[in-house]
């Protein structure tokens, strides 16, 4: 049995964990994948050298870089129960999925483009949660196309998103609601927060990780940015602040709907 240890730059935050579990989803030398977000670390245990693992986690471009291997005891392994996975991601998926529907309802309401573009990322999380839990019992080739499927559908959101921002620009159009903007975007801050506790709480070597690394999260970030936005906007009693910060979150949607299109290569 192996233990390699990889450094990962580029994930920090629970969504490109699930990414990293889907991409490496089917390589049965894999016993046990452990996640450090915090140090940017995956741990893997394999029962044998295999070059595949470390092909996988580059195609997603998070940076992965092989640290170390070690021989280590197979009993050394404290092998996770999928059950208690599979109610982790469903608790996140409904918190996720509900937090879309609030900010895309709002964000319409409020005429802020910068809480519909969080949804949408809301949504992109969403997605990758929902693939992880239909991989349980699905085929290779089933998971694949759903995650294009997917992919499509964010980017052609997100797409549309940019289109809108773009025409908001140009033409015309009334300030979004601020507090509107504020208030939800706290409460969508506060329910990121309650994702990371809940995929970190089960994992008793991350036991120890402090409330500084909900804020490495990239959804944390943006949830930071429409906040600002909304004070900018009430502070300049203008609407390009929410129509930047809108079209900031939906280059990173688009981002994220390539990441999620590559898994279904």
């Amino acid at each position: 049995m192996n233990k390699s240890v990889f450094k990962i730059p580029k994930m920090d935050c629970p969504s490109e964990e699930n990414m990293i579990r889907i991409k490496l989803d089917g390589l049965i030398v894999i016993k046990k994948l452990d996640f450090d977000i915090e140090n940017r670390k995956l741990t893997v245990y394999h029962s044998e050298e295999n070059q595949e693992i470390l092909n996988r986690l580059e195609e997603l471009n998070f940076g992965a870089k092989l640290s170390s291997t070690s021989p280590i005891e197979e009993s050394e392994i404290a092998i996770e129960s999928s059950n208690v996975q599979s109610k982790l991601l469903w608790s996140v998926l409904l918190i996720n999925i509900s937090f879309f529907v609030i900010e895309m309802t709002t964000g319409l309401f409020s005429k802020s483009m910068g809480l519909v573009a969080d949804s949408l990322d809301m949504l992109a999380d969403s997605f990758v949660y929902g693939l992880s839990l239909w991989a349980v019992g699905s085929t290779a080739i089933r998971k694949k196309k759903v995650a294009r499927l997917s992919g499509y559908f964010q980017l052609s959101l997100a797409l549309l998103g940019i289109i809108e921002v773009t025409r908001r620009f140009i033409s015309s159009e009334a300030m979004p609601d601020y507090r509107i903007m504020i208030g939800v975007s706290i409460l969508a801050l506060i329910a990121n927060a309650a994702c990371l506790y809940i995929l970190q709480k089960s994992k008793s070597n991350e036991a120890h990780m402090k409330a500084s690394m909900i804020f490495t999260s990239n959804d944390v970030i943006i949830n930071g940015g429409v906040i600002l936005a909304g004070f900018l906007v009430l502070l300049t009693q203008s609407k390009y602040p929410d129509l930047i910060i809108g079209a900031i979150v939906f280059l990173i949607v688009v981002r994220g709907a390539f990441r999620i299109l590559k898994l279904g290569k």
